[in-house]
């Protein structure tokens, strides 16, 4: 048996379509060797050693840009990946992750034809705004938010929403954001009428800035739902002597509550955890009430939230000698 031309190294380490391979040299029987695998039709790559992380958000991560970047040498001009593969690739908290048997959403500029193919949900769109992430064609993040308002559940469309607006504390100069500002997306929400523009102008009203996960975002949604004023997020605390603790998810200044969300990630990575533990600590010291929500409470037992976090201001207000202004919030959670 004849060994097996190798194949370039150009086209070795990303998937390649079929015109590149022929293009390179390789005739149509080598580029059906079994040896390459074919992620979709037209696509060859040479297969590569899979993710060793143990880190879930790392892997989904690795895994949807293997996808896209499958697809991506097939994309005709002015097609590129929309609506939840988009928001993916924007980092967005949606409620399910990333597997290797979702769809990728690609949208054709009209009037090309949405493109057909297995594992490919097709949809058109009138004169796109584009952007780039990952090396890959996506729809800019106002964009990718509109397309999400037909389909996602509202807290969601909320979750996604304050993700693309937030001005992180700690800047990355390599992502640079906010990916839209509120300013910009109020603008494009009420010029929107499409299909969820409904959905939009809703999800836009409870939209706030300082939001750094999904789960803070809920948790604020049930406490405005349940009467509670609007808390800092990202709310800074200072000791006695004006020395900063550290920031807050959500921060009920007056009455010196804190709430805090106690994720999954903040056990299995041990360093940030007992950061944590050392900042929470030292709001204690300094006087203040601590909530920590972790995520059996949020999401099996939301409604126990609210009642943890009025008691603690009620035992704030007893030791502050305010008067607690949330009392009306005591009957309402008994009725």
């Amino acid at each position: 048996m004849s060994a097996r031309i190798p194949i370039p190294p150009s086209l070795a380490q990303a998937p390649f379509s079929l015109a590149t391979g022929l293009e390179a040299g390789l005739g149509r029987k080598r580029l059906g060797g079994s040896d390459l695998d074919r992620p979709f039709r037209g696509v060859r790559t040479v297969p590569q050693p899979g993710p060793t992380t143990t880190d879930p958000d790392e892997r989904e991560r690795l895994l949807l840009l293997s996808r896209c970047s499958a697809m991506a040498p097939v994309l005709r001009p002015g097609q590129h990946f929309s609506h939840e593969t988009a928001a993916r690739l924007w980092g967005c908290p949606l409620p399910t992750r990333f597997t290797d048997s979702d769809k990728l959403h690609v949208s054709t500029p009209t009037p090309g034809r949405a493109i057909r193919r297995t594992a490919i949900v097709g949809h058109h769109v009138r004169a796109p705004t584009l952007d780039v992430r990952d090396g890959l064609p996506v729809s800019d993040a106002t964009s990718t938010w509109l397309a999400l308002a037909p389909t996602l559940p509202l807290d969601a469309l909320i979750a996604v929403g304050d993700h693309l607006i937030l001005d992180p504390r700690v800047l990355d100069p390599y992502d640079i954001r906010p990916y839209v500002s509120l300013t910009a997306l109020t603008a494009a929400t009420e010029q929107f009428t499409g299909r969820g523009a409904v959905a939009a102008a809703t999800a836009l009203t409870y939209l706030r800035q300082g939001a750094e996960s999904r789960p803070e975002t809920l948790v604020r949604l049930i406490l405005a739902r349940a009467g509670f004023p609007e808390p800092e997020l990202q709310g800074e605390i200072v000791d006695s002597r004006g020395r900063q603790l550290g920031f807050a998810d959500l921060y009920f200044r007056e009455f010196k509550v804190v709430v805090e969300y106690d994720g999954e990630k903040h056990r299995t990575n041990s360093r940030q955890h007992d950061r944590d533990l050392s900042r929470i600590d030292s709001f204690i010291a300094a006087g203040h009430a601590v909530v920590r929500i972790r995520w059996r409470r949020l999401f099996r037992d939301q409604s126990s939230i609210p009642r943890l976090v009025l008691e603690a201001h009620e035992r704030q207000a007893a030791a502050l000698g305010l008067e607690v202004p949330l009392s009306h919030l005591r009957s309402r959670m008994k009725g």
